[in-house]
């Protein structure tokens, strides 16, 4: 019996988990703090990456990493980590939506042809997050910088490397690369071309390994595998499937299912991601989800979204007839960017606070319905969704969402799936190297916990909310998923 670890390196801290190679059973666990603080509170747009590395030391501390075989290391996707010729940061890492890249990322969607092209390129449109649309900023605002980079690596790659004592050789996976706006995810391959259109020049990538693949070995001996972006760990520590589907409930909203091949989608709703296995992850965002709960409840003066589903359990299914679209900052899935929400079906007997508690969650989980819908449409079996976030323990959803979403619902208890999805990487590229485990195949470790809702029969009850909601959309929005 061996031991692994998995670090995810998050936007505001570092987990690291430490598990049993055969079972995945969490033996020990770390935790720090990035040190990067902001004037505002809020996230900064650039980050001195060697704030990771300090943070992901003071978590591995107190001999947490003691016996340890391999790691596996998870982070934040899309943030952009620029190298000179030398190795050294061009400037810190670009990372998250970043507003700044808005126009960049309008410009390089006309440079290229359109959306379609891109979603034919590389599988994705350009957004202000992805790291081709940070370079195309970079060049436009800071034409030096631009200039001096020669080396692009995202954060699961720089760390890698940086555990590996910066070796000549550069890795990446799969998962990683599919979201960078210059890999396409259908071919397996990058778009130079397409670094070339944003940065103004070629610039090395690195190495695209195969997900149970190790990027090295440590002078001590211990094994570092392939790394992945977030996401892609997140399922893999989930053990979703094909047939699965994932529904993330943070502010804003996002749908992903495992699907055996890349999607191309000219309207630019799916972003054709590759997943940690081999296989695709097509993903839905959305981008108004648990900020439309907290809206509700600022307006219904209510202190908190317990509150909010303690008061929406008191209405019915269909709110009475209210409906709410919840596009408050705009949509994207539908693609309304400039829209805002729309409350519909007011009577005289619906205007309770209860009805309008009731119509935000119906709305919210609607218009993730929708985005489900969206991949549904493409072929995409979605047979049981998880649901993840801390929205997702409420009454008020788990009373709706199996009926609404017409599918088994899965709620997986708490814990550190990115970081753990990292650690089963990591036992799979040790397998991998003893001669233990199949190339092909991942270590089957132990689900997670869960509690399981069936839509049962309430099925037609929430389908017909459905139908109330979609005619809403539609006469508000006629079109606004095409015909």
């Amino acid at each position: 019996m061996g031991i692994v670890a998995g670090l995810d390196s998050s936007p505001d801290f570092t987990r690291i988990v430490v598990c049993d190679t055969d079972t995945g059973a969490v033996l020990r666990q770390g935790y720090a703090p990035h040190p990067v603080e902001t004037p505002d509170g809020g996230r900064p747009s650039d980050v001195d990456p060697q704030a990771w590395l300090l943070s992901l030391g003071e978590a591995a501390g107190g001999g947490l990493l003691e016996g340890v075989q391999a790691i596996g290391v998870s982070s934040q996707q899309n943030a952009l980590v620029p190298l000179d010729a030398q190795g050294n940061t061009v400037r810190p890492a670009l990372v998250g939506g970043d507003k700044r890249a808005q126009v960049a990322a309008a410009d390089l969607v006309d440079a290229l042809g359109g959306r379609e092209a891109w979603a034919q390129a590389v599988g994705s449109v350009p957004q202000a997050a992805h790291p081709v649309t940070k370079l195309r900023w970079l060049a436009k605002n800071e034409p030096e910088n631009a200039r001096r980079a020669a080396v692009l690596l995202q954060a699961h790659d720089w760390l890698v490397w940086q555990l590996l004592g910066r070796p000549v050789r550069r890795t990446t996976d799969r998962g990683g690369a599919s979201g960078t706006g210059y890999w396409s995810a259908a071919t397996g391959a990058y778009r130079p071309e397409l670094v070339e259109l944003a940065l103004g020049h070629q610039a090395l990538l690195p190495e695209v390994i195969g997900p149970s693949d190790a990027a090295g070995t440590t002078p001590e001996g211990l094994l570092i595998s392939a790394g992945t972006g977030e996401t892609m760990a997140a399922a893999f520590g989930l053990g979703i499937g094909l047939g699965d589907a994932v529904v993330s409930l943070g502010a804003s909203g996002s749908v992903m299912a495992v699907h055996p091949e890349a999607l191309a989608d000219q309207s630019g709703m799916i972003t054709s991601l590759a997943d940690a296995t081999g296989m695709h992850l097509p993903v839905v965002t959305t981008l108004n989800a648990v900020r439309t709960l907290r809206g509700a409840a600022e307006l219904l003066g209510l202190a908190d979204l317990e509150s909010l589903s303690d008061l929406a359990v008191k209405s019915t299914p269909g709110s009475h007839g209210l409906v709410l679209l919840p596009y408050l900052e705009g949509e994207r899935t539908p693609n309304l960017p400039h829209t805002a929400g729309t409350l519909s079906g007011l009577r005289r007997e619906s205007m309770k606070p209860e009805h309008l508690a009731r119509a935000a969650f119906e709305g919210m989980l609607c218009g993730l319905a929708d985005a489900l819908d969206v991949l549904r449409g493409r072929g995409v079996a979605v047979r049981r969704i998880f649901l993840l976030g801390p929205a997702a323990e409420l009454p008020a959803v788990q009373a709706s969402a199996p009926s609404l979403f017409g599918a088994q619902v899965v709620v997986p208890q708490p814990a550190d799936y990115a970081a753990i999805g990292a650690a089963r990487q990591a036992a799979w590229a040790l397998g991998v190297s003893q001669g233990t485990l199949d190339p092909r195949n991942p270590p089957a470790w132990q689900g997670a916990a869960a509690q399981v809702l069936e839509p049962g029969e309430e099925l037609a009850v929430g389908q017909a909310v459905r139908q109330q909601f979609t005619a809403v959309r539609e006469q508000t929005h006629p079109g606004a998923f095409g015909p």
